[in-house]
């Protein structure tokens, strides 16, 4: 075929014998060994219902690793847990509150912001981890986490990995509105982090 064949764009016609050409995945199920790995790769997709099976998942126990002692009623947790109150949570009724602590003492906020989306909900630490960077603090100690379980519930994995990058090895404090608190490295939680280091 000569170099302007190959260059010329196909003609309506030319696009509509091709897609006339291409058949649904029923048509292609003949026997063919194309068909048959196709069928396969189906045969093996596990539904969603069967992906989510929380059955069969394993409970990781998350162990207290600082034992010092702490006040449950100072500044951090009142603060997280006022904060909670304002979560935008319209689809899960899942009300967080999380309260972070720069090393000069000052405490910035945040909640839970849903959105219909799902996927650009903001949790209430990354909330407050934003809002503080953009006031213009850069070193943390401690941050708060409060919601009304009875499990405590420490950070998810995306609040992890921006605690990591923007905070380093802070003190994650945890506590429900029962009054129950836990107390962790933010290592223990990432124990093998993703970050600069890997970069160079």
């Amino acid at each position: 075929m000569a170099a302007s064949d190959r260059s010329r764009k196909p003609s309506w016609p030319d696009v509509e014998r091709r897609q006339g050409e291409r058949r649904s995945g029923k048509e292609r199920r003949d026997g063919s060994p194309g068909t048959q790995k196709a069928d396969r790769r189906v045969a093996q997709r596990r539904s969603s219902s069967e992906r989510r099976d929380e059955s069969t998942w394993v409970q990781v126990p998350l162990e207290t690793t600082l034992t010092t002692t702490f006040d449950p009623a100072e500044g951090l947790f009142g603060a997280a847990s006022d904060a909670r109150r304002f979560a935008q949570a319209r689809y899960s009724n899942f009300q967080v509150g999380a309260a972070l602590e720069t090393v000069d003492g000052r405490i910035v906020t945040g909640c839970n912001i849903e959105n219909a989306t799902y996927g650009l909900t903001l949790c209430a630490e990354r909330v407050a981890l934003v809002k503080a960077l953009s006031e213009g603090h850069t070193v943390f100690t401690r941050v708060a986490v409060v919601a009304d379980t009875d499990v405590l519930t420490p950070p998810c994995g995306p609040c992890r990995q921006l605690l990591w990058e923007y905070c380093g090895d802070v003190e994650v404090l945890l506590t429900n509105l029962k009054g129950a608190t836990a107390r962790y490295r933010l290592s223990a939680l990432l124990p093998l982090p993703f970050d600069s280091r890997l970069l160079d």
